[in-house]
């Protein structure tokens, strides 16, 4: 089965490439091909798109990392990374480069792919400009509007990827809150699956509980957010009957510490 240049924007530019002296390349390239993200904060490029219209030949892994390294781009500023799971259920980091970082990129190639990717880059800027400085622009443009839209949908994608991750651990979550009563620390940590010398560290640490001779007391903030309690416990001692002040967390607090170590550890 062939498949013509109509239906696979890769054969057409091919063939642009192939009919187009070096010299004479034109700016232009499908913005499907090379998308600029605009869903959020500056306009960006995918590492993955630029390394796959560059045919650099190295595995993407290597050339981004040995890219970052050897021209000292910092994260932040020249790239922002994320992390996000495929449909195959693997862990992927994606690049997300400046159009600055796109364009050096494009440049070091040293092929008429990457002379023709920077030119385009050096467009994008250009029209971005315009756009800002009439905001109708963008209506105006068909290209423009699909390279928005485009971006607006990875967005999209990528926040139904995040809950459909984060649904169980939501729900669990949810499960938790809503248990009754209240639990003393070791029984609180055992929920947790830590050791209760980490919990009272973290509680302590965190502002949660606090010593008061030989007791650990809930501090009162976070009993007024029912987050923490405490309990008058009596036990038999060999002198007689005796009885201390136990702190205690609340099926709230349970919920909000799972919360705080799951950040933690991830």
């Amino acid at each position: 089965m062939s498949i013509s240049h109509d239906t696979d924007p890769f054969l057409a530019f091919d063939a642009l490439i192939a009919a187009t002296p070096d010299e004479e390349l034109a700016p232009a390239i499908p913005s499907n091909i090379i998308p600029i993200r605009q869903g959020e904060g500056n306009p960006s490029v995918n590492a993955r798109d630029l390394h796959t219209f560059l045919e650099s030949g190295r595995q993407f892994s290597n050339w981004i990392t040995e890219r970052i390294e050897t021209f000292d781009f910092i994260e932040g500023r020249d790239f922002t990374t994320n992390l996000f799971r495929s449909a195959a259920g693997r862990q992927t980091k994606e690049y997300l480069l400046s159009l600055d970082m796109a364009k050096e990129l494009s440049m070091v190639e040293r092929t008429p792919r990457g002379k023709q990717a920077r030119q385009y880059f050096i467009e994008c800027e250009k029209n971005l400009a315009k756009a800002s400085a009439d905001p109708l622009a963008v209506l105006r443009d068909p290209a423009a509007m699909r390279s928005l839209l485009l971006g607006y949908a990875e967005d999209v994608l990528r926040l139904e990827a995040q809950v459909t991750t984060l649904a169980p651990k939501a729900a669990g979550l949810e499960r938790l809150a809503g248990t009754a009563g209240t639990y003393c620390i070791t029984d609180a940590a055992k929920s947790l699956g830590i050791p209760p010398k980490r919990l009272f560290e973290t509680l302590e640490g965190k502002g949660w509980i606090y010593r008061r001779g030989g007791e650990w007391l809930p501090m009162q903030s976070k009993q007024n957010l029912g987050l923490m309690d405490c309990k008058v416990v009596s036990f038999q001692a060999s002198d007689g009957t005796r009885s201390t002040t136990q702190a205690r967390v609340t099926a709230k607090g349970l919920a909000r510490l799972s919360e705080l170590l799951t950040a933690v550890s991830a």
